[in-house]
């Protein structure tokens, strides 16, 4: 098992962190039993559809920050022993200061309850102010 998979599947690692690449994150959680989702955000300033596409949000979504939170902190409609989601070409700015708090606080509520959640930032440029999920070799 590659120290990537070990840190995914890791509850206590949970949160939200910034890589350069997805394929090696698609690569090491190939066969495991992680929900691993992409997710294109072409417009921060409206994050809510494309993270509901993706996850298959149920109809009761409400399309705002507390209903997004609610939905992360659920998931049952997803079953996996952890879930990692991979946003692609997120842009800075106060969306996604909000965007990174929300899915803070459900890496913490899945930490609490032993199960790993992951959101990354795929930003190759290093431009967001997160941690680095891991060091490329």
């Amino acid at each position: 098992m590659s120290k990537l998979l070990q840190r995914l599947q890791d509850p206590s690692r949970s949160g939200v962190y910034r890589a350069r690449r997805s394929d090696e994150i698609f690569d090491a959680t190939r066969g495991s039993k992680l929900d691993v989702v992409k997710i294109l955000l072409p417009d921060n300033k409206n994050p809510f559809q494309p993270i509901s596409n993706a996850l298959s949000f149920p109809d009761w979504f409400g399309k705002n920050w507390d209903a997004l939170e609610d939905c992360l902190s659920d998931l049952s409609w997803r079953e996996a022993q952890g879930y990692v989601l991979l946003f692609e070409h997120a842009a800075a700015g106060d969306e996604l200061g909000i965007l990174t708090d929300v899915l803070a606080a459900s890496a913490e509520f899945w930490k609490g309850r032993g199960k790993p959640f992951f959101a990354v930032f795929i930003d190759p440029q290093r431009k967001l102010t997160l941690p680095e999920l891991f060091r490329e070799a």
